[in-house]
Order: structure tokens, then sequence, then C-alpha cells
């Protein structure tokens, strides 16, 4: 705790950055939870909270490669800049539907909102090895993930009772004035230099796709980078199927209304929360191979963890469930997390956090189908007990990377944490 509050006192650019993450990610959590109680309210259909789902996640696939391009070329400031006043363009647009009760211009405007997303997510990854030190990095990674975490138990209860006695329309108001907020904080960021990724001056003529290319590469030549997108893809095809669950159960198996969609997503972010802080107790003392032997074990306990959940018929065990599936699922990321700022040099890192961040949206987008599909089918229960076994063979097939010689330590190329 102690090591966040010096953080946040004595680095003004990350104090901004944090400050824009608290608000903004408050705000979307707003807008999921109206979005999603809202097409339940107006179709009562599972089918259609899939098709939202696949009309957020096409976008953000779309927009991966462009934003992983753009963001090693140009200034990352003020791509992460534009991304935010164009999604509170579109979160403002949001009231229309909201007021008249209306589902399908829902479609369209997560998709614009999604397709702006990469540009900021990936950024924000992309900068903060510039805006904080070698020494700070760790601190950083684990307080910036960690606010997620706090920011999802936050956002999402405080929207479901919102959404319930307020109504949808102010849910939307939120998240827009939420995306304000946080241009300002990126505004507010300076460091020397700019925030340009290094060696890209002499990289010559833009051309996106051999760009890109050139990011595959790399992150396909460097094995624990490509494990990691590997272990996020084996996240998204049960976690996909997850984030329509959360919905389902909130509404249709527990009852619960838009504060059940609220109340589940919450203890999500509580289990999170306390993982996030595991894993910051753990990353700074765990050697490479203990790192390994970790996400092992913290994604088989997350697996194991939702199949319980989906089997509860106590409403108070079944939330219980879903944070100890979050501990573990948030271990892994803080841990996998730090390892990537680690070894990715400056001059891809925007091309991997964005291509990792599209493979595991394309892998949400059939995950997204097949449980829509699901839904009319099977029940939710059975549907979140395969979600949660696919999350369990992620974390085994991980420990026989391992134990095989497959996920060696990178050497050779160290990560460039200062423009210059």
């Amino acid at each position: 705790m102690s090591d966040s509050l010096d953080l946040l006192r004595g680095n003004r650019n990350y104090r901004w950055t944090w400050l824009g993450q608290v608000v903004s990610e408050i705000g979307d959590h707003f807008n999921n939870v109206a979005v999603l109680a809202l097409v339940l309210e107006t179709t009562g259909s599972g089918m259609a909270v899939s098709l939202l789902m696949v009309a957020r996640a096409v976008p953000a696939v779309v927009a991966g490669p462009a934003a992983g391009v753009a963001l090693d070329r140009f200034d990352r400031r003020r791509i992460m800049l534009a991304s935010d006043l164009v999604r509170a363009v579109v979160a403002f647009a949001f009231v229309l539907p909201a007021a008249q009760r209306q589902s399908a211009l829902l479609y369209a405007l997560s998709a614009a909102l999604m397709f702006a997303s990469p540009f900021f997510s990936s950024g924000r990854a992309a900068i903060l090895p510039t805006i904080v030190s070698p020494a700070e990095l760790h601190t950083a990674n684990s307080l910036t993930q960690n606010t997620q975490s706090a920011t999802l138990v936050l956002g999402t209860v405080f929207a479901g009772f919102a959404a319930g006695k307020l109504g949808f329309v102010w849910a939307f108001v939120l998240n827009a004035l939420s995306f304000l907020f946080s241009a300002l904080a990126v505004w507010r960021l300076r460091v020397p230099g700019g925030f340009r990724a290094r060696r890209r001056a002499a990289a010559g003529v833009l051309q996106p796709w051999r760009d890109y290319r050139e990011g595959l590469r790399y992150l396909a030549r460097t094995p624990l980078l490509l494990g990691i997108a590997l272990m996020a893809m084996g996240w998204a095809a049960g976690g996909g199927a997850a984030q329509i669950l959360f919905a389902l159960f909130g509404e249709q198996v527990f009852r619960r209304g838009p504060a059940g969609i609220g109340t589940i997503w919450g203890f999500a972010g509580i289990g999170l929360l306390l993982g996030g802080l595991l894993g910051h107790l753990l990353a700074d003392r765990l050697g490479f191979a203990a790192y390994k032997r970790s996400v092992s074990f913290s994604y088989l306990s997350h697996g194991i963890s939702y199949v319980l959940f989906s089997l509860s018929r106590d409403y108070g065990a079944a939330l219980l469930w879903m944070a100890a599936s979050r501990v573990g699922m948030a271990t892994t990321s803080i841990l996998n997390n730090l390892q990537m700022l680690r070894h990715t040099a400056d001059e891809y890192r925007g091309r991997v956090f964005a291509t990792i961040e599209s493979l595991r949206w394309s892998t949400m987008i059939v995950s997204f189908a097949v449980a829509g599909v699901a839904s009319q089918h099977f029940s939710a229960r059975a549907i979140g007990v395969v979600a949660g076994l696919l999350g369990a063979l992620t974390g085994l097939l991980w420990a026989v990377a391992d134990w095989t010689g497959r996920l060696p330590e990178p050497t050779g190329a160290s990560p460039n944490y200062i423009n210059g």
C-alpha cells in the first residue's frame, strides 16, 4: 500500500493516468450494466445478449491491428486523447435508445464505442514504462490492474442499483462525462521527448500491413509472449460465454434483475481485487520458474471455481465462488502483464498489446456466438460448467508447455523504459 501511495504522490504523470482510469472505468461499468439490462428488458433473450456481445467484439478485433500500428508509429498520447473524445460523443448517443426503450440502436453504438477502445487501452499499456521508472514498474502495473478490479466493484454495484432506481439514461450520461474527464487526464501528461515509440523515426514510409506483420513476427519468435497470447485466447474461449452468463444468472437464474447483474459483477470485482493484491505480493518475490508454476495453479483454480459457481443453488455461495474464480484470474493477469511490460521492446509494445487484445476478442466472438446459440437449448448452469472447464484446460496447457521447456525466459532484448 505504501509503495502505491508513494507512486501516486511522487509521479505526476502516473497520478493523472490513474485518476483518469478510476473515473472512466467506473463510467464504463455504468454503460455495460445498463446496456445488458436494457437488452434483456426489451427482448428477454439470451441470444440478444450474445448478439450484443458480438457487435462489441467484432469492431475491437478490426481496430486492434490499426491501433497497434498507429501506437507504434505516432504520438501515443494524442491517439489516446482522440479515442476518449470519440467515445464521449458515442456514449452520449446511448441516451436516445435508452429514452425510447429501443434495443436496435444499442448494437450500432456499442460497435462504435468498442472500435475506439483499443486505441486507448493498448495505448495506456504501451506508455506505462514511459511514465514510470524501472523501479516503479511493478507497483504501477499492480496498481493499474488492481484499480480495474476496484472500479469493477464500485461501478457495477452502483450501476445495477442506479439503472434500477434512476433509469438507464443517467447511466449513459455518466459514462460520457467519464470519458471527458479521462481526456483531460491524458491531456495533462508530459514527458521529455514526447510519447512516440523509440526508433520509429528510422522506420521509413508508413506501410500498415508491413508494420503489423513485423509485430506478429516479433510476437511469434518470443515464446513467453506467444504463450501469454495463447493463454488470453484460452481465457476468452470460456470468458466470452461467462460475460453473457453474468446477465443470465442475475436476471433469469437468480431472478434479481439489474441489481443481480451488478452484484455478480461486483463480487467478480472483489475477487479480482484480492487476486491482484496477491499477484502484487508475489510478482517481485518469484523467480521465473516459480512465476510460471504460479500461473498454472492460479488458472486451474480459476476454472474449477467457475464450475462451482455455475452449479451453486444458493445465491450467496454462488457469489463467493464467483469471487474465488476471479482471484486466480487476477493473480495470473498481474504476473503475466508484468512479464510483458518487462520483456517487450518499446518499438513493438503497441502492436504486441493490441494484437493480444485482438486475439482475445476474436476468440470471444466465437464464445459469444456459441453461448448465445447454446442458451436456446441448454441451461445457463450447463454452459457455465463448460466455460469453467475451458478455463481449467487453459491452465493445464500452460503447465504442459512449462514442463516441456517451451516457455524460456526471453534474453537479449531488455525493455525500453523511457523515451529518448
